[in-house]
């Protein structure tokens, strides 16, 4: 398989499955810097600070794997690697902006749950709009040029299979 073969939507997706997990402890790693140092006693107390701070802490650990290596652990793991569209490295501002705009699919999604949610509707429905929101966004890439997300194609970046790394060889 060439390097600048598009990665199939399976593959992303379960790389997006995996990024998750990695992120959860990333979100612990900084609630429990930013707990003690705001003097949190609650978990709605400084909310919206916390927010900030976990937006911060994603936006950190993206920034520095995407413009370091092109690849996150999950990224390694399935063969992933993103690269600008003349396939150079992105740079730390190239990889923020594709940080920012990968979250463009959660916006209508959000929209729609905050609706559900004045209207009563449970944990279940909103959960049910985010899963077909992220669907919806992914199924996308299927009609996209270069079979890419939307953030790619705005950011100008692009996913690419990454080859396995060469074994060492044992003298």
């Amino acid at each position: 398989m060439s390097a600048d073969a598009v990665p199939g939507l399976a593959r992303r997706l379960a790389c997006f499955l995996y990024e998750g997990m990695l992120l959860f402890a990333v979100a612990m790693a900084v609630g429990l810097i930013y707990s003690p140092l705001a003097q949190q006693r609650h978990a709605l107390e400084s909310r919206f600070g916390l927010m900030l701070a976990l937006g911060l802490g994603f936006a950190a650990y993206f920034v520095y794997f995407w413009s370091r290596s092109g690849q996150t652990l999950p990224m390694k793991t399935w063969r992933i690697r993103v690269v600008r569209n003349d396939g150079a490295p992105l740079r730390p501002a190239h990889a923020l902006l594709r940080f920012v705009l990968s979250f463009a699919w959660w916006l209508l999604p959000m929209v729609a749950a905050i609706q559900l949610r004045k209207h009563g509707l449970g944990f279940g429905a909103i959960s049910a709009v985010g899963l077909l929101g992220l669907l919806g966004y992914a199924s996308l890439a299927l009609v996209l040029p270069g079979r890419q997300f939307l953030h790619d194609l705005l950011s100008g970046t692009r996913l690419v299979h990454a080859e396995a790394p060469a074994k060492a060889v044992r003298a």
